[in-house]
């Protein structure tokens, strides 16, 4: 069993690192009983992302990673402003506020989202109003402005306001050349969502992949807006051929700092689970004969103790083989 330190690095759910107040003892919601509740799901996180406290991890060439409002949020600063990859949830401002003010007095000029989902892009509202130049993929913007249901979180997302939805969008690749990087933006096609994108910055080696890479953690896959377990791995691949042994990857979740060989291990619990249902489901059974077959056991020691727990996980990969 980790430790409660491990707990509030790695997360307790799809965000809100570094916070333990779910439950009135103080201790931490099992996976079953966060998604017995999974009507309210998000409405906790956003609650627990109002407490939470924001840890920093400097990298290198000005690039900081900011954990603990929603996802891993990337900064990286110089003098053309304060560059943000995703930018967290609105009710974390205060904390994140403070957090940017201590890595530089200058503004946040540009905020790139990896993807739609609310832990890492609720943030742009208040970025955007601002003054901070959003960017995207175009599938990103398009859910941005629309009311988007989330059928695994049982849960209807509404529009953001007009000052968080990204104004500037591609389709297939973007790049910008800011604070002596050069950012290089590719989307994956679908992955996690189909609007997923990695953010290169190229003189430092880093890679921010967003959820295409959960780190220790087995990985929510959103088929309501496109994702599928063939893009996750197919994602995998494609950032394994971006970085090299001396390449910082930065996850979506999970221990915000890794690297090659840890990703790998990732892509190739993807495969092997992938294949293990399929074969389940290649004999005629059922998802729920699928999940009693426990076709991630050889994993779950490592990967299965949080909200995304091995039954989930099953279901989530049964649907999309």
């Amino acid at each position: 069993m980790k430790s409660d330190h491990m707990l509030s690095r790695r997360g307790f759910c799809l965000c809100c690192m570094g916070v333990a107040s779910f439950a009135a003892t103080a201790g931490w919601m099992s996976p079953r009983e966060a998604y017995a509740e999974a009507r309210g799901l998000v409405s906790l996180i956003k609650d627990s992302a109002a407490k939470s406290v924001i840890a920093t991890h400097k990298l290198r060439n000005d690039i900081t990673i900011l954990e603990g409002s929603g996802g891993n949020v990337a900064v990286l600063g110089g003098k053309d402003g304060l560059v943000m990859v995703d930018a967290g949830i609105s009710v974390a401002r205060l904390q994140m506020t403070e957090a940017l003010s201590a890595l530089s007095p200058e503004p946040v000029t540009h905020l790139i989202n990896t993807h739609w989902h609310f832990d890492h892009a609720d943030g742009n509202a208040w970025l955007g109003a601002v003054g901070a130049k959003i960017i995207a993929h175009e599938n990103t913007r398009k859910y941005l402005s629309q009311v988007q249901r989330v059928e695994d979180w049982d849960y209807n997302f509404v529009p953001l306001e007009r000052s968080g939805v990204p104004k500037h969008v591609f389709s297939k690749e973007n790049s910008l050349k800011l604070n002596g990087q050069s950012l290089a933006m590719k989307y994956y096609g679908p992955a996690h969502t189909d609007g997923d994108i990695s953010v290169m910055f190229g003189e430092a080696n880093v890679i921010h992949v967003g959820d295409t890479y959960w780190n220790g953690i087995y990985p929510f896959i959103d088929y309501s807006t496109g994702g599928s377990i063939d893009g996750m791995i197919g994602a995998s691949d494609a950032n394994l051929a971006a970085s090299t042994d001396k390449t910082i990857i930065i996850p979506g979740h999970g221990n915000p700092v890794s690297n090659r060989a840890e990703l790998q291990e990732f892509r190739d619990m993807l495969v092997a689970i992938r294949e293990n249902v399929a074969a389940l489901k290649r004999q005629g059974r059922s998802r729920d004969e699928a999940v009693a077959a426990k076709p991630t056991a050889a994993f779950d020691a490592k990967w299965g103790n949080f909200v995304i727990d091995p039954d989930f996980f099953t279901r989530l990969v049964y649907a999309g083989v």
